[in-house]
């Protein structure tokens, strides 16, 4: 076994347990969904309070209800597009509310260039997933783009934890900008081909 390989199983024991416990209770995991948006709210809270350490470790907590949700429904037989859709929809006011948390923070205490930041990395993370959602609508699939929602939650942790979150944001916005781009483009490039492929 590789390390890394390791890694992931000491991790996953902790994770399996709570989620054979949430099979047992037989909680629904749109409930469970709904838990991880209101642990997130109070992540995006504390950053809005300048309580950094704080909010990345309510961020873990948030996203390990993120992590079970999809497997509790496997196991517990709910799968369905609702569900799917449910959880899409409230990924997003969880990205929403950590980006509002910042925006407070940096407009209290007078740091408009951070908020500015802020406010156009939450534009373009979710324009980022509008992209992809409209795109698929028209194509098969649009998944390209790094900065998808795992990097962006990893990149607030590490910026949480580090007390580095302006920089991190830059991040963020930067990426997130380049992948609306990739998804347009990739969107414009197979349309264009389909309409050349119908006229010839």
């Amino acid at each position: 076994m590789t390390f890394t390989g390791l890694i992931g199983r000491i991790c996953m024991f902790p994770l399996r347990a709570i989620i054979s416990a949430s099979v047992a209770l037989r909680i629904h995991p749109n409930i469970l969904t709904f838990v991880g948006v209101l642990i997130n709210s109070w992540a995006a809270f504390k950053l809005a309070q300048g309580h950094f350490i704080r909010a990345g470790l309510i961020m873990i907590v948030a996203n390990i209800f993120d992590f079970i949700d999809g497997k509790v429904a496997v196991e517990l037989g709910e799968v369905s597009k609702f569900g799917g859709f449910w959880d899409s929809v409230i990924d997003r006011f969880s990205d929403i509310a950590l980006f509002i948390g910042l925006i407070y923070l940096y407009s209290h205490i007078q740091r408009t260039d951070y908020a500015m930041v802020a406010s156009f990395a939450m534009m373009f993370a979710l324009m980022t997933s509008y992209t992809r959602a409209r795109a698929e609508s028209l194509i098969p699939k649009c998944k390209v783009g790094f900065m998808e929602r795992p990097e962006r939650i990893v990149l607030f942790m590490i910026g949480a934890f580090t007390n580095r979150m302006a920089a991190v944001l830059w991040v963020i916005l930067v990426l997130s900008i380049f992948s609306v781009a990739d998804r347009v483009i990739l969107t414009y490039r197979i349309l264009r081909d389909e309409e050349r492929t119908v006229t010839a």
